[in-house]
Formats: structure tokens, C-alpha cells, sequence
């Protein structure tokens, strides 16, 4: 089977939308600056919580890099899945992992706020729900160390395809999983041995770090997650045929 189709308007339509759409967001950004407050996913505790966010945070990136290295992914895999599976089938697994790397996400933050909130006085925990969000819009935050780290628990958004892209590489990693892509652009590895460390990063990333990297290594995790799911359901009702 050949992949080798060049050129952007050559580009199987589901990717093609998703990188127009990514970009046409970003650049959003530039026009309408509160974009992001509206458009981000929030806690589910956050007065800036809105359903829809669920979809809209995955069109969303804090940076350049954050945008051009998902686009990427999406480019060098997404093409590929997308010619195999066809477009309706791309599309559903797409957002599939996208929506489940968030609700992963969103439910550790949760278990995280409320570890959080057990070690404190309730009125500060009514305080920062109350004053919180009007308080970061400001510019401000509390002096209180507690406090100021649940309000920025609650109250920062999280934007970016991640979720939906580690997705596309698990799905790829499962489909050829001899391939051979190039770390860093430099070294050789095998699809399912770079799906495994991966797999090793976030998770040693999600459990122990707790140095504020701004990443959320669980919706990375969740995307996987539920990508694994989908594709062993695909498979055992036989709804796929995949050429190794």
C-alpha cells in the first residue's frame, strides 16, 4: 500500500479539516485573546467550565511549538490512519480519544483538587471558589500557598490535541508496529518499542512529577487508553482488516 501522497491539498479530508481548523484557532488567539478562556477546558469546579469545552480545547495550543509538533504528529500519522481506516472511521477515533484523553484528565485533577481541599480550612475553600476565577482574571491570586494552588488547580485552562494525537501514534504503533521512525529526527526505533516508551514517560511523569511542567501527562495517558479500547473492540467484531 502506498502513503506517499504529497502535497497538502492531496491530504485525506478529515486530517486536511483538523489542521485548518488548529491553525485557524491559533491564530484566533491573536485577534481575540479571551478565545482561550472560552474555548479551553476548565475544571469541572471552574465557574469557567462549559461542556462544549470538551471539543473546543483540542483546537486550542498555548505556542507555536505546541501547535507545529500535534499538526505534525497528525500530518505523519494521522494521513496514514486515515487512508487505512477511511475517513468516517479516522474521524469517530479522533475524537473518541481526544474527548476520553480529557474526561481521563479531568477526573485526576478532580481527585487531586479534592485531596487538596480535605487538608483545608473550609471557609478558604468556599473563598476560592467564590473570588477564585474573578481573582486570576485580574491578575491576582492568593498569598495563601494552599490557596493559591487550588485556585490555580481549578481556574487554569488546558488547551492542545495531544490527547487525540498520542491516539493516532498508539493506533499506529499497533497497525505497524515494525515501522521504523526517527527519534529526534536522528534515531531509529521501531513504532511499538516508541509507543512503549511513551507509554513509560507519561506514566513515570503523571505519578511522580510534581514540578509544575505545565503538561497534563494523563490526557496524554487517556488518549492511549482509550484508543487501546476502541481498536480491541474494533477487532474483535471484525470491523477492521489491517495490513502489517
Amino acid at each position: 500500500m502506498n502513503f506517499q501522497r504529497g502535497g497538502f491539498f492531496n491530504l485525506p479530508p478529515v486530517v486536511k479539516t483538523l489542521l485548518i481548523i488548529n491553525i485557524a484557532l491559533f491564530a484566533l488567539r491573536f485577534l481575540v485573546p479571551d478565545s482561550i478562556m472560552h474555548l479551553a477546558v476548565f475544571s469541572f469546579k471552574s465557574d469557567f467550565f462549559r461542556p462544549y469545552q470538551l471539543i473546543t480545547h483540542m483546537f486550542m495550543h498555548g505556542n507555536f511549538w505546541h501547535l507545529f509538533f500535534n499538526m505534525f504528529a497528525l500530518y505523519m500519522f494521522g494521513r496514514i490512519l486515515e487512508e487505512v481506516w477511511g475517513s468516517k472511521r479516522f474521524f469517530i477515533y479522533y475524537f473518541f480519544t481526544g474527548l476520553g484523553a480529557a474526561f481521563l484528565h479531568l477526573i485526576v485533577m478532580n481527585i487531586e483538587i479534592n485531596s487538596l481541599i480535605a487538608k483545608m480550612d473550609p471557609q478558604q475553600v468556599k473563598y476560592v471558589l467564590d473570588e477564585g476565577s474573578e481573582a486570576l482574571m485580574q491578575g491576582k491570586n492568593f498569598v495563601d500557598i494552599q490557596m493559591r494552588d487550588l485556585n490555580l488547580m481549578i481556574n487554569t485552562p488546558t488547551v492542545g490535541a495531544s490527547g487525540a494525537i498520542y491516539g493516532l501514534l498508539l493506533a499506529f504503533g499497533m497497525m505497524f508496529p515494525n515501522a521504523i521512525l526517527y527519534l529526534y529526527a536522528a534515531i531509529p526505533i521501531k513504532a511499538k518499542y516508541l509507543v512503549m516508551i511513551f507509554v513509560a514517560i507519561e506514566l513515570v511523569l503523571g505519578f511522580l512529577n510534581r514540578s509544575g511542567d505545565n503538561v497534563a501527562h494523563f490526557a496524554h495517558l487517556g488518549g492511549m487508553l482509550f484508543g487501546l479500547i476502541f481498536i480491541l473492540v474494533w477487532r474483535k467484531k471484525q470491523f477492521n482488516r489491517w495490513d502489517q
